[in-house]
């Protein structure tokens, strides 16, 4: 364990010769261990952060929470910046504030992952002690290149999600089919040009939907439904699942049993990799692991019988 320690100088006094002057030396060293691991931050609140360059994501992620009755109490924070070479500067200046949340969302596409990676680094570093004890990440991405192209779906999930697993520590990985684009739908920019995130629906999804005109923007507007009544929400979330069942059915004939738990609560898993399909219970995923790191933080009861 790290832990605080404080030192402090222990001296000796010597009778001098000639006029009886003390002489001080210093001489050693005690050291005082203050019991305190200083890579952990146990004063963590209850504060979400979401981590992304793409605002038509953070927006989707944090009206979501918003509107959920459980999750009211909550602060979210993200970039304010909407361009996104200002966003990174905004995330590497304040980095470090991540040690006072529970929640920490990283967006892990391919796309903008290797201009993220050195400021996903020093923040994976603050909190590593504290991952899944005292605060949970969360990621959402896109998955290989190839997911649907070269077949063995399974075999290039695995090691996919097992990097992430090791990179970032997540409770839960949300495979965003919305952020998938395949090589073929892959919008091609030159060197000069301005960073740009898609926003077109991915070719694959878009006959699920009657409007040529729509966006990914308007489709998570569409689903997430925050400016509707209860009833209307579980009714697009229902659409949503719909879209999501009926797509994994024509992709993976035949397989419709073992895929089924992808689209649960609880998600899907092989061997040591799990994952889940975003935005499907993200609400309830937040909730569970922000009860869980409270639960954590909170005081031990003695056991001495004082």
């Amino acid at each position: 364990m790290a832990a605080g320690r404080t030192y402090e100088k222990a001296t000796s006094v010597c009778g001098g010769r000639g006029k009886g002057r003390n002489k001080v030396y210093e001489d050693k060293y005690t050291i005082t261990d203050s019991k305190q691991d200083i890579l952990s931050h146990p004063k963590r609140r209850d504060r979400i952060h979401v981590l992304t360059v793409d605002p038509v994501l953070a927006t989707d992620v944090c009206e979501r929470i918003s509107a959920d009755r459980r999750l009211r109490r909550c602060t979210l924070i993200c970039p304010r910046a909407t361009d996104v070479r200002d966003a990174i500067e905004e995330m590497e200046r304040t980095a470090q504030e991540t040690i006072s949340s529970r929640i920490i969302i990283f967006d892990v596409r391919r796309l903008t992952l290797p201009k993220l990676r050195k400021v996903f680094n020093a923040i994976v570093g603050y909190n590593r002690r504290d991952f899944n004890k005292l605060c949970y990440s969360l990621c959402i991405g896109d998955g290989p290149l190839n997911l649907f192209r070269l077949g063995g779906f399974v075999e290039q999930l695995v090691p996919h999600l097992a990097a992430h697993r090791v990179d970032f520590h997540p409770a839960v990985f949300f495979f965003d089919p919305f952020l998938h684009y395949e090589p073929d739908e892959a919008v091609l920019q030159s060197m000069d040009e301005d960073f740009v995130i898609p926003d077109a629906i991915p070719k694959r999804l878009a006959p699920y939907f009657r409007s040529d005109g729509m966006t990914v923007g308007t489709i998570r507007q569409f689903f997430r439904a925050v400016d509707k009544d209860e009833e209307t929400r579980k009714h697009r979330q229902r659409q949503l699942r719909h879209v999501y069942k009926k797509r994994l059915a024509e992709l993976f004939p035949g397989q419709e049993e073992p895929l089924k738990d992808l689209l649960s609560r609880r998600g899907i898993q092989w061997a040591s990799e799990k994952m889940n399909l975003y935005p499907l219970y993200f609400e309830d995923w937040i909730c569970d692991l922000l009860r869980q790191a409270r639960r954590n933080a909170a005081p031990k009861p003695r056991t001495d019988g004082l």
